[in-house]
């Protein structure tokens, strides 16, 4: 458990995090040059001038606007909940992996269980918000299969593959960790409150951000670098070739992580940016097994089934192991998305029973609908 912060320093922390100005590289130097805040904010104005020049010094030394507020607003929510902290670049139980990337964070806000930032084997895994059928299904088997084997899933508690994720995760009663692009005390998209409760519970959710900032653009791109700074790899199940996700993968390599793609259709404009990522040098990945290897540096051992997490293999295995059914409709429809019209020429049959088969393989889990009158079939049921 991390130590708990003396109020005054607490304060003092928000307030440096605070001043108009003073971004996290400009807090560092202060930090290094004089020690944690409290004693920071103790220094005369030519002291402080001397490091950061008058002008910063001059709004070093006046009170933020709104500042008493934070620190009440803070001191409640942390007073509501046993599970809350905040750590400090001074905190010996401030992530280590952080402290290796180049501009680490200068406080964590944390609600939950901080042993799973210390997992041995952490994997990111982020994609579309968009995705397709399928892609949404890879990343919750890959997350389930992952967490059996004890990895903790690290994401961004976003919609589509993020949220796939950390399901996934939490379905195998492993450790996940959202990290999140506004204040705790909000959650973003509203559609995952629960989702972000789960994860509090059996994981945790962490932030950057102050409490009360809501979801501001910029805020996203910037925690990505948490989110691989966290990871011993990042895996990227589906994006498009213009995707905050291929930031995270990019700041992942810089990091000196190790940067993991799925293949998909080469008509899908969502596969397109991980199909860029393994022409970049990404490991190509079709089963959960093949990032254990790679993040244990030796054979993992296998899942319960000897194959959860596998993408469909050419034969048509399901990812948990099982014969597709030998179903006519399915053989012709294959896994890229296809209209009626030409599903119907592939089959022959007249559209109303085609629309009824379509609706009884939809109800049994093997087709999925998607928007613009395509149906896709799926990996499993």
């Amino acid at each position: 458990m991390s130590r708990a912060l003396p109020d005054a320093e607490r304060d003092a922390w928000l307030r440096l995090k605070l001043t108009p100005g003073v971004g996290d590289a400009t807090a560092r130097k202060l930090l290094a040059a004089f020690g944690l805040p409290p004693d920071l904010f103790a220094q005369p104005r030519a002291a402080l001038a001397a490091v950061v020049g008058p002008a910063l010094a001059e709004r070093l030394l006046a009170e933020p606007e709104g500042w008493q507020e934070l620190c009440e607003q803070t001191r409640r929510w942390l007073d509501g909940d046993a599970r809350r902290q905040l750590l400090t670049l001074g905190d010996p139980d401030y992530p280590a992996e952080l402290l290796q990337i180049e501009d680490p964070p200068l406080l964590l806000h944390l609600e939950g269980d901080p042993a799973a930032l210390r997992q041995p084997r952490r994997l990111a895994m982020v994609g579309s918000r968009n995705p397709t059928a399928q892609g949404a299904d890879h990343a919750r088997q890959f997350a389930r299969a992952l967490a059996e084997a004890g990895a903790c899933i690290i994401s961004g508690l976003a919609l589509g593959i993020d949220g796939a994720a950390h399901e996934g995760a939490l379905e195998a009663g492993g450790h996940t960790v959202a990290v999140v692009g506004t204040g705790l005390d909000l959650v973003y998209p509203k559609k995952h409150q629960a989702l972000a409760r789960r994860i509090a519970a059996q994981g945790a959710l962490v932030s950057e951000c102050l409490l009360g900032t809501p979801p501001l653009a910029p805020n996203f791109p910037r925690r990505n670098r948490i989110i691989s700074g966290l990871s011993q790899g990042v895996l990227v199940v589906e994006a498009a070739l213009q995707s905050g996700s291929l930031i995270t993968a990019r700041q992942a390599a810089e990091q000196g992580r190790e940067v993991f793609a799925i293949p998909g259709s080469i008509h899908s404009p969502q596969s397109r940016g991980c199909h860029a990522l393994i022409r970049q040098g990404a490991k190509l990945v079709e089963s959960a097994q093949d990032i254990l290897e790679e993040l244990q540096g030796q054979a993992a051992a296998p899942a319960q089934d000897g194959t959860a997490g596998a993408a469909p293999d050419p034969q048509g295995a399901t990812a948990g192991g099982d014969p597709l059914p030998d179903d006519a409709l399915l053989r012709v429809l294959g896994f890229e998305p296809c209209g009626l019209d030409a599903l119907q020429a592939r089959c022959g049959l007249d559209l109303p029973t085609l629309q009824a088969r379509l609706l009884e393989l939809e109800f049994d889990g093997w087709v999925a609908r998607l928007p613009g009158g395509l149906y896709q079939r799926r990996a499993r049921a």
